[in-house]
């Protein structure tokens, strides 16, 4: 198998063990016989499990991120925009190629962890600063007015979504992204745009 397929069967091997029994208690021999493979050849991809962690967080990370900057990129529509961004979360905890991959980021059991703080502050400040430079740009607000903004969407939309998922879809994801979009809308539409022609 060329090595690249390696490295992406294991990682989905590992993103089940630690979805499925957190960081501490998975075991490299788990995850080798997930991914039908020998510790050893595990080994030669990942030197230890937090490595092999951080990959898995990395990759998810970057996934989040790029839906996001994705979303508000796609229209210059604000109210399209906050849709995007909210569908890019609620889209995220609820991917069923990647099942319950978003605890590696939200609900790690790892977050003491230097290296895994690091990376999910970094991701949260990645798709919070995206949003805070579209309301910036679009309001004229200040820098820490337009993040602190961004950060109540962001947030709203992470902890709504979890808690949508948690609480097994108790209204379809579209109901569930329109009932937030219109409050968030109501909120954010109080800032006028800059050029009250656009």
């Amino acid at each position: 198998m060329p090595r690249s397929a390696r490295r992406k069967q294991l990682l989905a091997a590992a993103q089940e063990v630690f979805v499925a029994h957190g960081y501490h208690a998975a075991a490299m021999d788990d995850i080798a016989e997930r991914a039908g493979v020998s510790k050893p050849v595990l080994y030669q991809h990942f030197p230890g499990k937090l490595e092999l962690y951080l990959a898995l967080l990395d990759t998810q990370a970057e996934a989040l991120a790029d839906a996001v900057t994705d979303a508000l990129a796609r229209t210059s529509d604000n109210r399209a925009r906050i849709h995007g961004v909210l569908t890019a979360y609620f889209e995220f905890v609820d991917r069923d190629d990647e099942d319950g991959a978003f605890r590696l980021i939200f609900e790690t059991d790892l977050g003491n962890e230097p290296a895994v703080r690091r990376r999910v502050e970094a991701v949260t400040a990645k798709t919070m600063e995206a949003v805070a430079d579209v309301v910036a740009g679009d309001t004229g607000l200040n820098r820490s007015s337009a993040q602190l903004l961004a950060t109540a969407l962001t947030g709203a939309a992470q902890v709504a979504a979890r808690w949508w998922l948690a609480s097994e879809r108790p209204v379809s994801q579209a109901d569930a992204v329109r009932l937030l979009e219109g409050l968030l809308w109501r909120g954010i539409a109080n800032f006028p745009r800059t050029d009250p022609a656009t």
